[in-house]
């Protein structure tokens, strides 16, 4: 929209209206880098005389502390390329008011009907926002550094926490090889392989990525394959097979999990198969839906009826332990085709057959 003046001197004045209108400093230059209007942001801002800039060179005011390299190239390089520049920024010690950050904005105006040039250029001090993004850089370095030291801390804890319990176990079986009683025998080797299954817990935690969670997949199958190498006898072989669901488990889980997978799969070598039988198998699954889960070890042997086995004893106690610390519940299924125990977490309906 045009709006006709008077006389130049009332354009003069509107244009002066104008710049002083804007909050940020601001500067009109002539192709000289002459100073011909200043906003009154400026000479705030800067601790300025206005008799001493207006008319000045832009390079010479302060007793040339303006004479800023940056400035030069962004005046004398860029600008004559181009008509325009945001956001170029610059940091200097400014006289009088100290060390800034500036983002510079100019404009090149060209006219119609005249061979002037004109420059427009305006500052934003985003000093503050600088310091403040180096104090953010400097709390996040800082943290992650303590992060850092946490995991060294605790992937260290966990290694001697795991050579502690290898220590114990080895203990516990060199005593179960020099005892005469074949009961005791019997006890120290149990409290063996409940030691080796939480150790077994401890190395997946140092060997995994996280260090509060254990991923399932990989750590039940190997869990049970020690089982199987350390307790299952040449005179009746047993395969020993895990069926697992995606997902990862958190550590204080995966130790309550894996001593009832002890216990479970101890108790079947030991019991499922008083008699020679091919095809022996103990088959371990866990599923999941949603936060519910559902843990069975069955097997394929002679079942609790035909065996006799009491229900009483320090495993099943472990066991019951267990589960009620987990918010579970036991069903045990027992006949001659077999047992299985299930434990599960709420609703769950198996969708995984029985070993047979």
């Amino acid at each position: 929209m045009f709006y006709p003046m008077a006389n130049f001197e009332d354009a003069q004045t509107l244009a002066q209206a104008i710049v002083n209108t804007i909050a940020e400093p601001f500067l009109v230059l002539d192709e000289k880098f002459r100073v011909l209007e200043a906003s009154r942001s400026f000479y705030s801002t800067f601790e300025v005389d206005p008799e001493q800039t207006r008319g000045s060179l832009l390079y010479a005011l302060g007793d040339g502390q303006w004479d800023i390299p940056a400035l030069r190239l962004l005046l004398e390089t860029i600008i004559p390329e181009k008509t325009a520049m945001d956001g170029f920024e610059v940091e200097h010690d400014f006289p009088r008011i100290g060390r800034r950050t500036m983002l510079l904005n100019a404009r090149k105006v060209l006219y119609d009907h005249s061979s002037a040039i004109t420059i427009l250029l305006a500052f934003n001090d985003i000093t503050a926002r600088r310091v403040i993004e180096k104090e953010k850089e400097e709390l996040l370095r800082r943290t992650e550094e303590l992060l850092h030291q946490k995991d060294v801390l605790l992937r260290e804890m966990e290694h001697r926490v795991a050579n502690s319990l290898q220590i114990i176990a080895s203990i516990l079986l060199l005593k179960a090889r020099s005892v005469t009683s074949s009961e005791t025998r019997e006890h120290l080797k149990d409290a063996h392989q409940r030691v080796m299954s939480v150790a077994e817990v401890q190395r997946h935690l140092h060997t995994s990525s996280g260090i509060e969670e254990i991923e399932v997949g990989s750590y039940l199958p190997k869990l049970c394959s020690s089982l199987a190498s350390s307790m299952v006898g040449e005179a009746q072989p047993i395969t020993v097979t895990v069926t697992t669901q995606g997902g990862r488990i958190d550590s204080q889980r995966a130790v309550s999990l894996g001593l009832i997978v002890t216990e479970l799969v101890l108790n079947a070598i030991k019991y499922a198969f008083p008699k020679e039988k091919a095809e022996a198998r103990i088959q371990v699954t866990y599923e999941t839906a949603g936060s519910d889960w559902k843990l069975t070890v069955s097997d394929n042997g002679v079942g609790k009826i035909a065996n006799d086995v009491p229900s009483t004893g320090l495993g099943t106690a472990i066991v019951e332990a267990l589960v009620k610390q987990l918010e579970a519940k036991v069903d045990v299924i027992s006949d001659t085709a077999g047992t299985s125990v299930s434990i599960t977490r709420a609703t769950f309906i198996s969708k995984v057959p029985r070993a047979a």
